[in-house]
């Protein structure tokens, strides 16, 4: 069996054995390691074969925005999840645009954890609902942005689906098209955004309200 090779960055040693000790019962997960800033993890990543890493936002030292950013500009094959609270909307979406595949809530059950690790490793952008919509408080206007990049119908329902984390696959059965078209219709999404990739075509649809 493949396993998910793991690595826990959290500042209070509590709750990196802990999640340490719960992720490890599952038997597709290994814990290769653990660190307790940015920094750390960095090293860690440059040491070992790491496939996910489970990021706290707030640490000392090196906070989970910088240790994210640090470890994409290296790794970019790396996927890191954000641990992070209601009270974090500029660290998330900071976090996010430096390349975190996605952000789960700290108290969340272990089993919720596992499911986003595999969920990341898979290649799926992992989206907590509920912090979702606290970012969306302030969102700005849907149709002033659809008027401004010229967005078509189709495409805001390919934007609302990688939001939720959707893969092409599951875009195109969704929608009733090939995969070809959604990956066609990505690109066009991409130019017409002027993004670099669909994780941040995601932050533009939390941003904008359009994942609800």
């Amino acid at each position: 069996m493949e396993k998910i090779k793991l690595l826990i960055v959290d500042d209070e040693e509590l709750i990196r054995e802990g999640l340490k000790i719960m992720l490890s019962i599952y038997n597709d997960v290994e814990v290769i390691d653990t660190a307790k800033n940015g920094y750390e993890a960095l090293e860690v990543c440059k040491t070992n074969d790491i496939d996910v890493v489970l990021m706290d936002i707030r640490m000392k030292d090196c906070d989970g925005v910088m240790g994210t950013r640090l470890i994409k500009e290296q790794f970019s094959r790396i996927k890191v999840i954000i641990l992070t609270t209601f009270k974090d909307k500029e660290y998330i979406e900071e976090a996010l645009k430096y390349g975190a595949f996605g952000y789960m809530l700290k108290d969340s059950s272990h089993d919720v954890i596992y499911e986003g690790i595999k969920t990341a490793y898979k290649g799926n952008m992992v989206v907590h609902p509920d912090v979702a919509s606290k970012m969306m408080e302030n969102r700005l206007n849907i149709k002033s942005d659809i008027d401004k990049y010229n967005l078509i119908e189709k495409e805001i329902k390919i934007i609302e689906a990688i939001g939720k984390g959707l893969t092409n696959k599951e875009i195109a059965e969704q929608l009733f098209l090939s995969e070809g078209t959604i990956k066609n219709n990505i690109t066009n999404i991409l130019s017409k955004l002027q993004l670099r990739d669909r994780t941040q075509i995601a932050i533009f649809a939390f941003k904008n309200g359009i994942v609800t």
